[in-house]
């Protein structure tokens, strides 16, 4: 049986660093998209630039509605995964609805509920299936890719602030449960990062008050990357911890703008 890593929305951006990070070290990889073209593409160049290593993507989506979550996908993409002989050692979840504009009084509560139900109910359910193959096989790492805006809040991003505050104490709570079974459960928790919208957007990117961080820069995907690492391969004895990777940002009250 192969073991591998699974990686959630790893088509564009830290995604893809996550996969490279890990198929570098001639780890196999098994990722996700929710459009089929972009998930071949993202195959293909994956496989051109990691010959050596078994890369496998799936594209699936996390709800049926807004309401309700696609179990039923993700039970396929785990019965594939026993047909194929792989096992599921790390998780990582990174794919999240971002819930970008939702405002208070004009949003209908369908749009909260989707990005609850992506960013915490989905990813239970991808959870609860990796962490059943997990116990039969001796252990495992869960890495959830959080949000420093689980205690930052920022403007018009109520559903995702909340999304990710629930998810840490999601993470913690599985981190006790499934501990007896070996199987550690942390979170990375990103600030701002270089992104393709980062790229798109130089001039609101320019001056908007997180890019002022302690250390006078912020990350880019391949930081993420090596926090995810650290907890899937080299943090033995910890589970239910944090790791910020933000440049210091949380730390302050304000950004000291120069």
């Amino acid at each position: 049986m192969k073991n591998a890593v699974l990686v959630t929305g790893a088509c564009k951006n830290t995604g893809v660093d996550i996969v490279k990070q890990f198929a570098s070290k001639s780890q196999n990889v098994v990722f996700t998209g929710r459009n089929a073209d972009s998930v071949k593409k993202a195959e293909k160049a994956y496989k051109q630039e990691f010959p050596d290593v078994s890369i496998i993507g799936y594209t699936i989506d996390s709800l049926i509605n807004e309401t309700t979550v696609d179990e039923k996908s993700v039970e396929e993409l785990f019965y594939d995964l026993d047909k194929k002989d792989i096992f599921v050692k790390t998780l990582v979840l990174n794919a999240a609805d971002q819930g970008l504009g939702i405002k208070a009084f004009k949003n209908p509560l369908t749009d909260f509920m989707k990005v609850i139900n992506t960013n915490m109910a989905w990813n239970y359910c991808l959870c609860e299936h990796a962490a059943k193959r997990m116990k039969e096989k001796g252990g495992g790492s869960i890495v959830f890719i959080n949000s420093n805006t689980a205690y930052r809040a920022i403007p018009d991003r109520i559903a995702y602030s909340a999304s990710k505050s629930g998810q840490l104490g999601m993470m913690r709570a599985m981190a006790l449960d499934l501990g007896k079974y070996n199987i550690r459960v942390n979170a990375v928790l990103p600030g701002m990062i270089k992104t393709d919208r980062w790229e798109k957007n130089p001039e609101f990117y320019k001056d908007v008050p997180s890019r002022f961080t302690p250390i006078g820069d912020v990350a880019v995907g391949s930081d993420v990357a090596d926090a995810v690492w650290y907890f899937a391969e080299h943090a033995r004895n910890t589970t239910g911890a944090e790791l910020v990777v933000d440049g210091g940002n949380t730390i302050q009250l304000y950004p000291i703008i120069k």
